[in-house]
């Protein structure tokens, strides 16, 4: 029984295979309309999202399966104490596969090792967002007809971007990649990601300027600054409009660059820059769909 907690988790020979499985439902959707019949997913979320869960939703719908689970965590036994290892040996007597967003880092892991079905991480805290990092990973193959050979630059919170941290760690495995680190000071990238980067002899760049990096990037990752993530209300409001995407900004951005966004934004993408062909969130959105239909087949060994 195979779980996916991490993104380390996956090869990249296996990350290559699901990639090549969710083109292969994008061309020819009838094939797969039935593949999971009979078979049920549970979406437990202890933690808001729309597209994460909606996402998971409709991949099992359209494989032929069934959904059950909770989107808060106040509608369920959590609200009465139960741990998160007891909640999943309950829900996987009733489903095969259980997808889990959770606020405290490290809590999939601990389902995983007491659950009777396989776990799907579907974000954990600060940490981790593998099932973003595929969604990610897809749209790159999809726009760019390859994953390696990057400029990739992130911008935003690095500090808590739990997506950031995930599709780093995945690009790491791949040759020719460069990142460009762009932040606040105060929402740099985690010293272990950067100590990882130098162990494997990556180049990367740290920078507060946007715009005087524009120019080099293939693949421009915006994010919010998260407002869930702070102890501190000034803080928060101090740093959440430390960049905002314009078309005046893009300007001097390659023809053919890519920006993605792993959604929800706020105001650090202007509306008027999602008409620019470069935009890519939205289509990365509905990529989100195809890949987890190609992830749950993968986990539940559905040829």
């Amino acid at each position: 029984m195979r779980h996916l907690i991490d993104i380390l988790d996956l090869t990249p020979a296996e990350i290559d295979g699901l990639i090549a499985k969710a083109c292969d439902i994008i061309a020819r959707p009838q094939d797969y309309a039935h593949r999971c019949e009979g078979k049920k997913l549970a979406t437990l979320f202890f933690e808001p999202s729309t597209r994460t869960r909606l996402s998971f939703e409709a991949a099992m719908y359209e494989l032929g399966g069934h959904v059950i689970g909770f989107s808060d965590a106040a509608n369920s036994s959590a609200s009465k104490g139960e741990s998160v290892a007891d909640t999943v040996r309950v829900v996987g007597c009733y489903a095969d596969i259980i997808a889990m967003r959770h606020f405290k880092e490290g809590a999939p892991l601990v389902a995983a090792m007491k659950s009777p079905v396989p776990i799907i991480n579907a974000g954990d805290g600060g940490h981790n967002h593998p099932t973003q990092t595929l969604t990610d990973l897809l749209t790159i193959w999809r726009e760019k007809g390859r994953l390696d050979n990057l400029t990739v630059g992130f911008c935003g919170d690095l500090k808590f971007g739990r997506t950031v941290h995930s599709l780093i760690s995945a690009l790491s495995r791949y040759s020719g990649i460069r990142f460009v680190l762009i932040s606040p000071e105060e929402l740099k990238v985690p010293s272990y990601i950067k100590d990882t980067l130098k162990q494997k002899g990556l180049e990367y760049v740290q920078t507060t300027d946007l715009e005087a990096v524009m120019p080099e990037l293939d693949i421009l990752y915006m994010t919010r600054v998260q407002r869930e993530r702070f102890f501190n209300e000034e803080e928060y409001l101090r740093l959440k409009d430390s960049y905002i995407l314009t078309p005046e900004k893009l300007q001097a951005a390659k023809a053919d660059l890519t920006v993605l966004h792993p959604l929800p934004r706020v105001n650090e993408i202007a509306v008027t820059v999602d008409d620019d062909p470069r935009a890519c969130y939205f289509r990365q959105a509905l990529n989100g769909k195809f890949i987890r239909m190609a992830l749950i087949l993968k986990l539940l060994e559905v040829e």
